[in-house]
């Protein structure tokens, strides 16, 4: 079936519409970061550039790392820029650019998204590395889409409701499993997580200022749930959506974040771009490894 003109957008030069990268231009190994400069991280550790582009907050840079070819995209912030990307992404590997139908083959994807984070656990230090085992989406975006409960955890969606008295204004909730193939790799060096992708920075992560909470207790809540030994450990913005979307297309991805901030603690380490960098060499090593 061919996908019309509206719906996916090609550029001029036979770019995608948000990202313009071309489809010879992806790699099958993807990183993921939010800030635009933090691509600017990676150039030196790769021995081949073969191209740069750059389109508003979407700057991607395809290289070799290992010998294996890397592209590394920035994202924004949020899961809605998610949306994009992964959506562009899938059309980019699965979709031909020129007849518009969907190729014959599919091509999987391996989407790692590297960021920062705030803990909600006891024993998780600052600087430490936490990979997503799974994603609580609190956004909303992937209950956009038909047949989410197809890749959901619907058992810890529902005892989580329960436990934290989810208020009946907000989205529900979602939890999305990362794919075995990324937590194979980084299983040795990472703490196991179940992390909330937050829709915002301040409220919907429990940050007072001066507008007050629909769930004021929401820290400690979030905190002291449990279900089949998984306990939620951090919070982020973006990775529920990469890993709900990604399923459903049939691509790996995971979420790997630098602890920076500790909520129970109420600590910060505001020097925490040499860690990133350390999370970064990791990264690239673990997901070019055969």
């Amino acid at each position: 079936m061919r996908i019309p003109e509206s719906e996916l957008i090609i550029n001029g030069d036979g770019s995608v519409f948000h990202l313009h990268i071309k489809p010879e231009q992806l790699a099958d190994n993807v990183i993921l970061v939010g800030d635009p400069g933090r691509v600017d991280m990676f150039v030196p550790l790769l021995s081949v550039i073969e191209c740069r582009v750059e389109s508003r907050e979407f700057v991607s840079v395809t290289g070799r790392y290992n010998g294996k070819r890397v592209t590394v995209l920035s994202t924004g912030i949020g899961t809605d820029n998610i949306d994009i990307v992964v959506t562009e992404l899938d059309a980019l590997a699965n979709i031909d650019f020129n007849t518009r139908e969907v190729n014959p083959v599919h091509r999987t994807l391996n989407l790692l998204r590297i960021g920062t984070s705030g803990a909600i656990q006891p024993e998780i230090p600052l600087g430490s590395f936490v990979f997503s085992h799974i994603s609580v989406g609190c956004d909303g975006l992937l209950n956009w889409y038909e047949d989410r409960d197809s890749i959901s955890l619907l058992d810890y969606e529902e005892a989580f409701k329960k436990h934290v008295k989810w208020d009946r204004h907000l989205p529900d909730p979602y939890f999305v499993r990362a794919s075995d193939f990324l937590i194979g790799k980084f299983r040795d060096c990472t703490y196991k997580g179940m992390t909330i992708s937050a829709s915002g920075f301040y409220g919907p992560q429990g940050r007072v200022v001066r507008n007050r909470l629909a769930m004021p207790d929401m820290i400690e809540d979030f905190s002291s749930f449990e279900f089949n030994g998984d306990k939620i450990t951090n919070f982020e913005m973006e990775g529920s959506a990469l890993a709900g979307l990604a399923a459903k297309l049939g691509h790996n991805a995971g979420t790997v974040c630098c602890i920076i901030a500790h909520r129970l603690y109420k600590d910060a380490d505001t020097d925490y771009k040499p860690r990133v960098l350390e999370l970064v060499k990791l990264s690239l090593e673990k997901l070019t490894q055969d």
